[in-house]
């Protein structure tokens, strides 16, 4: 994702389409330019500024993990036994697969991951197999989401 240099400058009809597209990444851009009053082409232009200011940072399909059997979501804090450790762990975590985010944060860890498993006992094999095996990870602490109760992006 592009980390913009300066904020966006963004108008009312920049928040019109973004809300549309929020909604819905496959509204057909001649359907949102009907409810908004502007050409298909004015659509065009300001979604080409809206990507390159970094506003708009891509579009994805949204896999439900559920369907293919993930059922398990776990946060994970991983200690470190020394800061410089960091760069080194989170080269051998990203090969992973099962790990879907990973931060670095204050506090007590040094870095927290979120991972994704079929079930708890995918879920100890990787923390046991994988995690725990990297260097300079000096211990995890475990906690599996029981729901996700709310999932949205920033209020535009």
């Amino acid at each position: 994702m592009k980390i913009p240099t300066a904020l966006a400058k963004i108008d009312g009809i920049d928040k019109k389409i973004l809300r549309f597209l929020m909604n819905d990444a496959r509204k057909p851009v001649l359907e949102i330019a009907r409810s908004i009053g502007i050409s298909g082409a004015a659509i065009h232009q300001r979604l080409r500024k809206l990507e390159a200011s970094g506003v708009l940072a891509g579009s994805k399909f949204v896999i439900n993990p559920k369907s293919l059997g993930y059922t398990t979501m776990a946060y994970i804090g991983i200690y470190l036994d020394k800061a410089m450790s960091n760069p080194v762990a989170v080269k051998q975590l990203e090969k992973i697969p099962e790990i879907l985010e990973c931060h670095y944060t204050t506090g007590n860890w040094s870095i927290l991951i979120k991972v994704l498993c079929k079930d708890n006992e995918h879920l100890m094999q990787v923390l046991n197999k994988e995690i725990q095996q990297i260097e300079g990870v000096s211990r995890t602490e475990t906690f599996i989401s029981l729901a996700q109760q709310i999932d949205r992006q920033i209020s535009i």
